[in-house]
């Protein structure tokens, strides 16, 4: 596709070639800071393989735009990345609470050059991943941001139709020098992928975005494990998953580890000489002394790698001690890969969030998911226009989409 851009310059949106664009778009991404404004900027190295973000999704595409123009050398000024999957939206009420499913599409990575901003790219990119949705059956499309990235709140809700839906929390808790003391009251035990897949599948599929292919997330490359806390004084052995759901404990707590740091990795830019001075002065007291258990800034100023947890889930009156558990549990996991830090993204009000360790000043309160109807719901009757539906405790955050 090619729109018109002024008098002497154009705009070519196409597909994204993998033995050619790699070195343009990755200039374009480091030219491209993203995280809070301030001083403190966050840079994401994609190690290589820009749509690696993707890649692991069902169905994927990247697009690049282009400029062409007598008075400007031909280069990509921007990309955007999108995938589709098939999710819970809702469930029957009056079938057993069976699942409600929907295809929905996710735009991630939508970058522009600083030197073309304000000419429409971003927007032009945008309907054309969303032509690619449509043609593909996509019946929603939603996009997360930041709430204070104002731009592109701006470009998704006012001038794309789309309205805000979802404003999950990011926790994100440093790895220390130190491991952290796992409560001795608390079993833990690694699933097989097959018997993660059947937990999930039994107890979570009615929640919000869970993910039809949960199996292919489970047994990928990337996916560290699934680890299953409960009670040491109530728990007499592990006889499979079957036999669990049958007779599970009153207490029990889940969750999975993603490692992003194989995808890419993060830098923080613009500390001041004092602010990295303090940082490698926690790390150094933290090796020296890791008895004293010095909550220590892990070197965030160079890049580093990081886990992410997904699928938490848990019922009981010590779900919150066994969400805790495993999080510590994760973090050791993070502490022999090398890894900056662990991160978690939860629905603002989900119960268990009192149960997982982080840093305020590292986290996001309120990420922001815009969200939009790309033509009918083909689902079932009982949802309706989910846009319009109110949130509920928990939400599913697909790991191939941090």
């Amino acid at each position: 596709m090619i729109v018109a851009v002024g008098d002497k310059v154009r705009i070519i949106v196409r597909e994204f070639d993998g033995k050619k664009d790699c070195r343009e778009v990755e200039e374009v991404e480091r030219s491209c800071e993203v995280g809070p404004t301030g001083k403190l900027s966050l840079f994401t190295d994609l190690l290589g393989d820009p749509i690696c973000r993707v890649r692991h999704s069902p169905a994927f595409l990247m697009l690049v735009a282009e400029t062409e123009g007598k008075e400007e050398k031909r280069g990509i000024v921007g990309m955007i990345r999108g995938c589709i999957k098939t999710v819970t939206c809702g469930k029957r009420l009056s079938r057993n609470n069976l699942p409600v499913f929907t295809k929905i599409a996710y735009i991630l990575g939508l970058r522009v050059s600083p030197l073309h901003r304000r000419k429409g790219i971003g927007l032009k990119l945008v309907r054309k991943m969303e032509e690619w949705f449509r043609e593909n059956g996509a019946e929603y499309s939603y996009i997360a941001t930041e709430n204070d990235n104002h731009a592109s709140v701006k470009l998704f809700t006012h001038k794309c139709g789309y309205t805000k839906f979802r404003t999950p929390s990011i926790l994100v808790q440093p790895v220390f020098a130190h491991r952290v003391k796992i409560s001795t009251s608390v079993t833990i035990i690694k699933l097989s992928p097959i018997e993660a897949e059947t937990l999930y599948r039994h107890k979570f599929s009615t929640t919000e975005f869970f993910p039809t292919d949960i199996d292919s997330i489970l047994t990928n490359k990337l996916n560290l494990g699934t680890f299953l806390a409960v009670p040491k004084g109530n728990f007499s052995g592990w006889n499979g998953v079957n036999e669990f759901l049958t007779s599970r404990p009153e207490s029990w707590a889940v969750l999975s580890v993603w490692n992003c740091k194989d995808v890419f990795k993060l830098e923080v830019r613009g500390a001041s000489k004092i602010t990295r001075g303090l940082a490698k002065t926690s790390r150094l007291m933290d090796r020296a002394f890791p008895w004293l258990k010095v909550p220590s800034v892990p070197e965030v100023f160079r890049p580093f790698g990081l886990h992410f947890l997904y699928g938490l889930g848990g019922e009981g009156p010590l779900a919150v001690k066994l969400v805790k558990a495993l999080c510590d549990f994760a973090h050791n996991l993070a502490g022999e890969s090398r890894c900056g830090v662990v991160v978690t993204e939860i629905a603002s009000c989900e119960p268990l969030k009192l149960g997982i360790p982080h840093w305020k000043k590292l986290s996001c309160a309120e990420d922001l998911w815009c969200i939009k109807r790309l033509g009918e719901d083909y689902s079932d009757g009982s949802v309706g226009d989910w846009t319009k539906s109110k949130p509920g405790l928990s939400i599913f955050v697909d790991p191939r989409e941090f």
